[in-house]
C-alpha cells in the first residue's frame, strides 16, 4: 500500500512539474524549448554606446595633452635677405659729370672727380633746378635730379646776362632759353664785384689794356654799370686767369671764345644782374 502511495505522488509531481516547462515555454521568445542564456539573464555589461569614458590614470597624461607636445605645426620663419648696401654718391660721380657736361653745365674733366669745377656745375644745376643753391660735393638728391633729367631746364628768368657770385658762373638766357652757361671769376676780397642790376651801355670788341691796371687786358669787353664805368665782363689774356674763386679787381672774368659769342650776341640795353655771396 505505502508502495502504491510513494507511486501515485511521484507522477503527481511529474505532471505539476511539465505542466511548469510548458508556460515559460509560452513566454519565451526563443523557439526553442530551451530558456535563452541572454533573454533569461540581463547582461552585467552595459552597451558600448552608454559605457562611460574611463578617466585617464592619475599621473599619465593621455596622448592629446602631454605636455611639450605641439598640436600643431610651428610657423617656419621667413629668411630675410640680407639688404644691399646702397652705393654712395660718389659711386655715381663719373656719370653724373658726363650728364651735366652733355647738358650745357662745364665740369671740366670727366673723370669721376668732384673738383672745384664739378662743384661749380653741380651749384649751377641747383640753382636752375630750383634747388638749394652751394658749392658743396655731390649728394644723393643730386645724382638722383641729374641722372633722370632728360634736357636742359627752361629759363625762369627774362632775357639777360646773369652772374652768379656763388657758383662763379654766368648765364645768358636768350628768349626763354638758358644759351651758355660759363665759369667766372668775379672780384678777390678788397676788389669785390658789387652786387647790381644793370643794362648793357658800351660795347668794346677785341683787346685793350685796362685803363686803371698795368699790363691788365681784356677782351670783348662789355659794360653794365654807367656810374661804374670800369667794371665790364671781359675776357683774360689766357683762361688760366679765370680762377675757381674771386680773383678779379672788380671786373666779372669770362672764358673765351665764350665771352666772343656772347659779345657778339648781346645788344646795348641788355639786362645784366650780379648776386650771391662766395
Amino acid at each position: 500500500m505505502s508502495r502504491r502511495r510513494g507511486l501515485v505522488a511521484g507522477v503527481a509531481l511529474l505532471a505539476i512539474t511539465l505542466t511548469g516547462c510548458t508556460d515559460v515555454a509560452a513566454d519565451s521568445s526563443t523557439p526553442s524549448g530551451t530558456p535563452s542564456a541572454t533573454a533569461s539573464t540581463p547582461s552585467e555589461t552595459p552597451g558600448t554606446s552608454n559605457t562611460p569614458s574611463t578617466p585617464g590614470t592619475p599621473g599619465t597624461p593621455s596622448a592629446s595633452s602631454t605636455p611639450g607636445t605641439p598640436t600643431t605645426k610651428p610657423t617656419v620663419k621667413p629668411t630675410v635677405k640680407p639688404r644691399v648696401k646702397p652705393r654712395p654718391p660718389s659711386a655715381y660721380a663719373k656719370q653724373v659729370e658726363a650728364k651735366l657736361d652733355a647738358l650745357g653745365y662745364p665740369v671740366g674733366d670727366v673723370d669721376g672727380e668732384i673738383t672745384k669745377r664739378s662743384k661749380q656745375a653741380l651749384c649751377a644745376w641747383r640753382e636752375t633746378n630750383g634747388l638749394p643753391v652751394s658749392r658743396g660735393g655731390l649728394t644723393a638728391a643730386d645724382v638722383r635730379s641729374v641722372l633722370t633729367a632728360t634736357k636742359r631746364p627752361a629759363a625762369t628768368k627774362e632775357p639777360g646776362i646773369y652772374v652768379n657770385k656763388t657758383c662763379l658762373v654766368l648765364y645768358q638766357i636768350v628768349g626763354k632759353t638758358i644759351r651758355r652757361i660759363v665759369w667766372v671769376s668775379t672780384g678777390a676780397p678788397g676788389y669785390d664785384t658789387p652786387n647790381r642790376t644793370g643794362k648793357v651801355w658800351r660795347k668794346w670788341a677785341g683787346a685793350h689794356e685796362s685803363s686803371l691796371y698795368d699790363d691788365a687786358y681784356m677782351y670783348d669787353s662789355i659794360y653794365f654799370l654807367k656810374d661804374r664805368p670800369g667794371i665790364a665782363l671781359h675776357g683774360s689774356r689766357v683762361n688760366t686767369l679765370i680762377k675757381t674763386y674771386p680773383a678779379s679787381h672788380r671786373c666779372v672774368r669770362v672764358m673765351r671764345p665764350q665771352i666772343h659769342h656772347i659779345f657778339e650776341e648781346t645788344a646795348i640795353g641788355t639786362k645784366v644782374q650780379v648776386d650771391g655771396e662766395y
